[in-house]
């Protein structure tokens, strides 16, 4: 049996882990969390929190299920009091590739990180269509990263993220730096910003006087057909005109320079706001 700490095993991420491995037999999970909800929201899954004192001594893997900014503080303090060969896993490539992690050789840190249910795939049930996140019904992709230790830690490592982001379609193997390119940079930096624009042009057509229902049901069938067509999955093209006016609307919406986001030296600049939880002041 495999011996887990979980820190912060009552927050977001931390339930979704604790849900997936509590009962699962193949785990003595230990469960740490100091906060007051989060002890609250263990308490209804019946669960008794783990003093960290008591849970770091026997954990053969440590799993940090903490937010970006407090992660890199957290794990100064606990990476010093692991057994040698202990394998550390975060749950998103933030703090790693910012170099909040400590150093220390003789121990092990894997990074995975769910792509959720995709837009594209065909769920079967209700509940399957409205799990957005994914890992309660709706099947997904996950990635997974080894950033250091031996070849065995990424199989033990890819293991247990398959166990708690269940049900899983495939698992692609990414290094860190690739994965900090997909989040933030791709999903959040370009993505987030590129739906809440679409969100904000929803808004302004509904000011200038169009139905919301109506505004509402075009935006959401428009997307489902320009996504089909922009990624390929649907062998009918947009029209000429459609074309036309969307080079048009590129020009007016975007940069010309916005590739500069996937520099290198960008991407560890986006990672370092997110530990930091703080834009540049010119940005803010």
């Amino acid at each position: 049996m495999i011996h887990i700490a979980l820190l912060g095993a009552g927050g977001k991420m931390g339930c979704r882990v604790t849900d997936h491995l509590h009962s699962n037999p193949d785990y003595a999970l230990h469960c740490v969390e100091t906060g007051e909800r989060g002890r609250a929201n263990l308490a209804t899954r019946g669960i008794t929190p783990t003093a960290r004192e008591k849970a770091l001594p026997q954990a053969d893997v440590v799993i940090l299920a903490l937010p970006d900014r407090v992660l890199g503080a957290v794990a100064r303090e606990v990476v010093p009091l692991l057994r040698p060969g202990t394998l550390v896993i975060t749950l998103d490539p933030a703090a790693a590739h910012a170099d909040e992690l400590p150093t220390r050789p003789d121990i092990s840190y894997f990074v995975s990180h769910p792509c959720h249910p995709n837009v594209f795939d065909q769920f079967q049930t209700e509940d399957e269509l409205n799990d957005f996140f994914g890992g309660t019904h709706a099947r997904q992709a996950i990635v997974c990263a080894l950033m250091q230790g031996p070849e065995e830690h990424y199989a033990l490592g890819e293991k247990i993220a398959r166990d708690f982001y269940a049900p899983v379609t495939r698992s692609h193997r990414i290094t860190v730096e690739q994965m900090a390119i997909l989040e933030p940079t791709m999903a959040e930096t370009c993505g987030i910003a590129l739906v809440l624009a679409l969100r904000e042009v929803l808004e302004e057509t509904v000011r200038r006087g169009v139905p919301r229902a109506a505004a509402e049901d075009f935006m959401y069938g428009h997307i489902k057909v320009e996504l089909g067509i922009g990624f390929g999955r649907t062998e009918f093209p947009f029209s000429d005109g459609a074309k036309l006016i969307a080079r048009y609307g590129q020009t007016q919406l975007l940069k010309s320079d916005w590739r500069k986001l996937f520099e290198p030296e960008s991407v560890k600049a986006q990672v370092k706001m997110i530990v930091a939880g703080k834009l540049p002041e010119a940005s803010e």
